[in-house]
C-alpha cells in the first residue's frame, strides 16, 4: 500500500513539473515575442552586421551560422529559464501578472449606464 501510494505521488508530482515547464515555456516564447519586440530588432541588427562580417572567413555558411546561433540561443534562453522557474516551483498561476494566462478578466472600466440612477433602485 505504501509502495503505490508513493508512485503514485511521484507520477502526480512528475506531471505536475512538466506542466509547469510547458507553461511557462510558452508564457517565456510568446513574452519574447510581444513584449522583446526591440530586443528581436537588435538581434537582427547585430546578427546581420556579423554575418557580413563572417561572409569573407565563411563564404557559403556565414548566414545560416549566424542565423542558427541567434535562433538557438533565443530557443536556449526560453527553455532555460523555464526549467528554472519550474524547478524553483514557482507556479504560474500564483504569478500576479499573468491573469492573462489563465482567463481571469481584470476590468479597467466599469460600465455605468445613463438609466442607471432611475433604474438601480428598483432591483434591490
Amino acid at each position: 500500500m505504501q509502495f503505490t501510494s508513493q508512485e503514485n505521488f511521484t507520477k502526480t508530482y512528475s506531471l505536475a513539473m512538466v506542466k509547469s515547464f510547458l507553461i511557462w515555456a510558452f508564457t517565456l516564447a510568446v513574452c519574447l515575442l510581444v513584449v522583446g519586440f526591440p530586443l528581436i530588432v537588435l538581434m537582427v541588427t547585430v546578427g546581420s552586421l556579423l554575418a557580413i562580417a563572417l561572409q569573407s572567413v565563411l563564404p557559403v555558411s556565414a548566414v545560416l551560422l549566424v542565423a542558427g546561433s541567434l535562433i538557438g540561443a533565443n530557443v536556449f534562453a526560453v527553455l532555460m529559464g523555464a526549467a528554472v522557474l519550474a524547478l524553483k516551483g514557482v507556479n504560474p498561476e500564483e504569478v500576479r501578472w499573468l491573469n492573462w494566462l489563465h482567463g481571469e478578466q481584470n476590468a479597467l472600466y466599469t460600465s455605468v449606464y445613463a438609466a442607471c440612477p432611475l433604474t438601480c433602485n428598483l432591483l434591490k
